[in-house]
């Protein structure tokens, strides 16, 4: 193969991060692999050209639908705040459905993936979207078996991303099985990236697990439980700082935070942990201590079952900071160039 045609589809009111992330990404790579390898030709089609508005007043120069013929090697659908409007466009829903029969891959971007389940391509098959639409595509595609964790879900030729800036994560990935890991390094370390993030991290960020509910007796809960990690949490006690019976809270929290108090106690500590491990020098015991876990082997298994990696592991892949400060430690870890 003499280059690798990226074909990007986009439509009126698309989200800008969502096309240039991932192009921003191919072009990187192909300046920084030089003359090897096969370089990533990229282009633009819409139905709505010749030039198409992105939904932050962004415009992008786009060839016709027509123009896509041919085989493909990536092909990429964006989501956007007009997402409603593509779904109900059936020439543009064909047209993916058609290019997808042409391609060696096909990859989506936040509610890009409603496109690809419309056009009846994930059907059978495993995907992602963005955290706050999980449920209504899971809901409207019912043979689509949706899992909100991930950032990004790899399933056969089908590869769906989740919130916005997970395409570039996504693209990432799609570098590094092109052209091996070094590059796809390489290319997160030009474009200023700390992390190389793999698909199985949870695009719930400790940020995301931090917010509190609107209710003023849970919020006051949450925030005594943010405040404690490290301390025993049971559900009654927790339901004491809210002043509340422990069966109406537990009936209340789940209301207001969409899961069971146990549940989001143990997804903090998660998140606490995460936190720890990416930025300190603590050992995987006084993390687990710090964390409000009883015992290392609790912490291990907890972990595991929430984002599929040991501590270690998730360290070994996303730690930044040392103890003596901000370090850059992956060409020591995999061998990429420095």
């Amino acid at each position: 193969m003499l280059e690798r045609r990226v074909v990007v589809v986009v439509y009126a009111g698309a989200m800008a991060l969502d096309v240039t992330g991932p192009i921003e990404v191919f072009d990187t790579a192909n300046r920084l692999s030089g003359a090897a390898g096969a370089p990533y030709r990229v282009e633009f089609v819409s139905a709505d050209g010749p030039l198409v508005r992105m939904s932050s007043g962004m415009v992008v120069e786009a060839s016709p639908l027509e123009a896509g013929q041919g085989p493909i090697d990536t092909l990429l659908v964006p989501g956007g705040w007009s997402l409603h409007n593509a779904l109900r466009d059936p020439a543009l829903v064909s047209w993916i459905g058609g290019a997808a029969a042409r391609s060696r891959r096909v990859a989506s971007v936040c509610g890009g993936s409603f496109l690809l389940a419309e056009a009846g391509l994930l059907e059978g098959r495993r995907a992602t979207t963005h955290w706050a639409y999980s449920e209504a595509m899971a809901c409207r595609y019912p043979d689509v078996t949706v899992d909100a964790e991930p950032i990004f879900v790899w399933d056969g030729p089908f590869v769906t991303s989740a919130g916005v800036s997970t395409g570039i994560d996504m693209a990432l990935a799609l570098v590094e099985d092109d052209h091996g890991s070094a590059l796809a390094l390489e290319t997160a370390r030009y474009l200023v990236l700390f992390l190389k993030r793999h698909g199985g991290q949870s695009q719930y960020s400790a940020v995301l697990d931090a917010q509190l509910a609107d209710h003023p007796p849970i919020r006051a809960a949450q925030e005594w439980i943010l405040d404690n990690l490290g301390s025993p949490l049971p559900v009654a006690e927790i339901a004491r700082q809210a002043h509340m019976s422990q069966r109406n809270f537990a009936r209340v929290f789940r209301r207001e935070v969409g899961t069971t108090p146990g549940q989001y106690v143990e997804r903090t500590r998660i998140a606490r942990a995460r936190e720890l491990l990416e930025t300190t020098g603590l050992t995987i015991g006084q993390i687990a201590g710090r964390c409000g876990f009883t015992t290392t082997e609790t912490f291990f298994r907890s972990f595991g079952r929430t984002l599929g990696l040991t501590p270690k592991e998730y360290r070994h892949r996303f730690q930044v900071i040392s103890p003596s400060g901000f370090i850059d430690r992956r060409h020591e870890r995999e061998g990429s160039p420095a």
